[in-house]
């Protein structure tokens, strides 16, 4: 899989937010919607971004576009501030593993790396499982144990995207406007 290259956009980028609902409309004027799709993919994202650099650096990201757009496949990136690290405390019974931290900013579905700064929990890699509040989150450990301490969590913001559509412009010597649309795709 491809990573896109560590070059940032400018300023002002765009984030579109689409989620995948179907909608029922009765003739009373009743209406039901569901989400379609499973969870974690029911909101994918679209951003418009803009790259203001040398011409170096938008060669180097036309040429990753177009190999790309060649062979069909889609490219992790990480959306500039997207993610974050943040820290709490956890109290872990059984499998299940509480955390608390306040204004936490997960979903239910999120992929988080989990670092347990004191305790005997093990680290790694977790999806959570519910949210109580703004400030209170479960995730599920393989082990059932009964701890508690502190805890640093990670939601990376990468993903996998695709970008079918990009112009380069050159408004000068030796520099280079691309603007792109890339928008996120779920594989396995």
């Amino acid at each position: 899989m491809a990573t896109f290259p560590s070059i940032t956009p400018t300023y002002g980028q765009q984030k579109r937010s689409a989620p995948n609902t179907r909608t029922v409309r009765f003739a009373d004027g009743y209406e039901h919607r569901i989400l379609f799709g499973l969870a974690a993919h029911q909101n994918p994202k679209t951003y418009n971004i803009t790259f203001n650099v040398s011409e170096t650096d938008a060669d180097t990201i036309e040429g990753f576009l177009d190999s790309r757009a060649n062979d069909s496949a889609s490219f992790t990136f990480t959306p500039p501030g997207e993610g974050f690290t943040k820290t709490g405390t956890y109290s872990q019974s059984g499998t299940t593993v509480t955390i608390t931290i306040s204004s936490h900013g997960v979903a239910v579905g999120d992929e988080l790396t989990i670092d347990y700064t004191s305790g005997s929990a093990t680290d790694g890699t977790f999806l959570v499982a519910s949210v109580t509040d703004s400030n209170v989150f479960t995730v599920t450990a393989a082990a059932s144990a009964t701890n508690s301490g502190n805890v640093s969590i990670t939601l990376s913001g990468a993903g996998q995207y695709v970008c079918e559509t990009w112009n380069k412009s050159i408004p000068y010597n030796n520099r280079a406007t691309i603007q792109a649309t890339f928008r996120e795709v779920f594989e396995p």
